[in-house]
C-alpha cells in the first residue's frame, strides 16, 4: 500500500481564445502559462521510468499549487465571485466567455477500453468544471503518490531508525489528509454538475475520499505497531536482531488499535459500495482500483482480528488468541481449501506472490498492489506458529471457532477530524500585476510544443500493447 495512481495527461489548452477579463486583461494569458508548465510536467512524468517517478513528483505538486490559483480567479470572474483572503482585501473579477471551453484528459481511473492498455482513452470535455475537476483529482492523486515514496522506504530498507520511521509515517499521514481533503471537495463540488467521465464523478470522488481516509487511519495504527518492523527485520538477511524478544503490545493500545482498523475497514466498504455506483454514460472503474479497495478493507478487517487476538492472547487466553489469528486469515483470503491445500500447491502460489511484490518493492516498481496483505498475512503466521507451540507445549486451552468470534467483533473508532480543502486564491500583489494588458511580445507556453495526445505507452516491439512499460519495472 498505498494504490499505486497513474497521474493522467492533458492537451494543449488556450484560455486566451475562450475568455476576456476587462478587470484584470492579462489573466487569461497567466493562466494558460501555468497550465502549460503543468501539462508539461505530466507528460515528462509519464515518460519516466517507476523508479524515477517518485522524485519527480514534488515538481507537479508546484505546477499544480501554481496553477490553481488562477484556475480559481477564472471560476470566480465566470460567477460572479469575488476573490481575496480577507474580507478587506477581495476584490471582484470580471470574465467575459467568448466561446465555450473544449479540453482533454486522461481518464486514467475509468475502465480501459483496450485489452491490456491501462487507463480509459483521452476525454473531450466542455466547460471550465470539468478542467477544475480533473485538476483537483490530479492533486489528489499526487498527495497520494507522495505518501506511497515516504512509506517505501519502510518496506523497502532494512535496518530503518524509529525516528526515521516516525517521520516517514507522519509525512505520509499529513499527505494523505490532503489528498482526502481534496477529494472530499470535490466529491461536494462535482454533485452540482454532470461530469463526461467516472474520474471526476461524484461516486468516485467520495470513493477516494474514503479510500484516503482508511489509509491515514492505518498508518495511524502503523505508527505504533512493532509487529511489521519485526517481521521485516526477520526477513532482512543482513538483519543481526535474532537475539531480540517479540515485541510487546499494551493491553489497552491493542484493543483500541483493532477498532481503529474496523473504523478503515469500514470506510473502504463504503469506498467498495460507491465506486459499484460510479458508471458514467456506460463506463465503469478500473478494476484495479475495486480490487485494492476489497483488498484493503481485508487486510484492515485482518488487523483487526490480529489485535483482538494479542489482546486475547495478553490476557493468558492463548486458544482464543489463535482462533483471532485464524479468523484473520480467513478475512484477508489466505484460508486454503480444496485439492490445492492438499497438494501444497497453494503454499506455493502465495510464496511466488510474496516474492514477487518483495522483489518489486526492491526495485521501486508498482508495488502496493496488494493493499498490505502480504505484509499481515505473514504478521499473522508468525503470531499463530509461536502461539501454537506455546500452547501445544506449555498450557494446553481449546481453540474454538472462528466464525463467532468474527460476528463479536466492536464497532470501529475514528481517529482523525479531516479538515476541509480551501481553493487557493491569487495574492494582491499578483492581482495587481494582472491588472496591466497583457504583453504581445509573450507568448504563453501553452501556444508551443507537441501535444501529447498521441503519445505512445512506450511500446516495445512484439509486446502486447499497453505492456511496454512492464519490461522495464515489472517482475518475471
Amino acid at each position: 500500500m498505498p494504490f499505486p495512481f497513474t497521474l493522467p495527461t492533458t492537451s494543449t489548452l488556450t484560455f486566451t481564445s475562450t475568455y476576456t477579463s476587462p478587470t484584470h486583461p492579462s489573466l487569461p494569458l497567466a493562466a494558460t502559462t501555468a497550465r502549460s508548465q503543468l501539462r508539461l510536467a505530466l507528460k515528462h512524468h509519464k515518460r519516466l521510468p517507476f523508479s524515477s517517478q517518485p522524485s519527480h513528483l514534488p515538481a507537479i505538486l508546484d505546477a499544480l499549487t501554481a496553477y490553481l490559483p488562477y484556475l480559481s480567479a477564472l471560476d470566480a470572474g465566470l460567477s460572479g465571485t469575488a476573490i481575496g483572503t480577507t474580507s478587506a482585501t477581495k476584490e471582484d473579477v470580471d470574465v467575459v466567455l467568448v466561446q465555450e471551453l473544449s479540453t482533454e484528459w486522461r481518464a486514467v481511473l475509468s475502465a480501459s477500453t483496450v485489452p491490456g492498455r491501462p487507463g480509459g482513452p483521452r476525454v473531450r470535455m466542455e466547460g471550465l468544471e470539468a478542467e477544475v475537476g480533473f485538476v483537483l483529482s490530479t492533486l489528489g492523486m499526487v498527495y497520494s503518490l507522495l505518501a506511497r515514496a515516504a512509506l517505501h522506504s519502510l518496506y523497502g530498507a532494512a535496518g530503518v531508525t524509529p525516528e526515521q520511521r516516525t517521520k516517514a509515517i507522519q509525512t505520509a499521514m499529513k499527505h494523505f489528509l490532503a489528498a482526502h481533503a481534496c477529494h472530499a471537495y470535490l466529491a461536494t463540488r462535482a454533485s452540482a454538475s454532470t461530469p463526461a467521465v467516472p474520474d471526476i464523478c461524484t461516486p468516485v470522488q467520495s470513493a477516494l475520499a474514503e479510500l484516503t481516509l482508511a489509509e491515514a487511519t492505518l498508518i495511524a495504527v502503523l505508527k505504533d505497531d512493532p509487529y511489521p518492523a519485526a517481521v521485516a527485520e526477520e526477513r532482512s538477511a543482513t538483519s543481526r536482531e535474532w537475539m531480540v524478544g517479540q515485541p510487546e503490545i499494551p493491553k489497552v493500545r491493542a484493543h483500541l488499535f483493532a477498532r481503529l482498523c474496523l473504523a478503515a475497514a469500514e470506510h473502504a466498504g463504503r469506498g467498495i459500495a460507491l465506486l459499484g455506483s460510479g458508471s458514467v454514460g456506460g463506463r465503469g472503474v478500473d478494476e484495479g482500483l475495486v480490487k485494492y479497495l476489497r483488498d484493503l478493507r481485508g487486510t484492515a478487517r485482518g488487523k483487526a482480528c490480529r489485535f483482538l487476538g494479542i489482546d486475547a492472547e495478553l490476557a493468558g487466553r492463548t486458544g482464543e488468541g489463535i482462533a483471532w489469528l485464524r479468523g484473520a486469515a480467513k478475512e484477508m483470503g489466505f484460508v486454503e481449501t480444496g485439492k490445492e491445500a492438499k497438494s501444497g500447491l497453494s503454499r506455493f502460489k502465495m510464496d511466488w506472490k510474496e516474492r514477487r511484490e518483495d522483489r518489486r518493492i526492491e526495485k521501486g516498481g508498482d508495488w502496493g498492489g496488494d493493499a498490505g496483505r502480504f505484509e499481515e498475512g505473514r504478521i499473522v503466521e508468525l503470531l499463530e506458529r509461536k502461539w501454537v507451540k506455546m500452547n501445544d507445549t506449555v498450557g494446553v486451552q481449546p481453540i474454538p471457532p472462528s466464525p463467532p468470534l468474527l460476528a463479536s467483533m466492536p464497532s470501529g473508532r475514528e481517529y482523525h477530524v479531516p479538515q476541509p480543502f480551501k481553493m487557493p486564491t491569487l495574492d494582491e500583489d499578483e492581482l495587481a500585476r494582472l491588472r496591466a494588458p497583457p504583453d504581445p511580445s509573450d507568448a504563453a507556453l501553452g501556444d508551443e510544443g507537441e501535444d501529447s495526445a498521441d503519445e505512445g505507452e512506450g511500446e516495445v516491439v512484439g509486446a502486447f500493447p499497453g505492456t511496454g512499460r512492464d519490461y522495464g519495472g515489472g517482475y518475471y
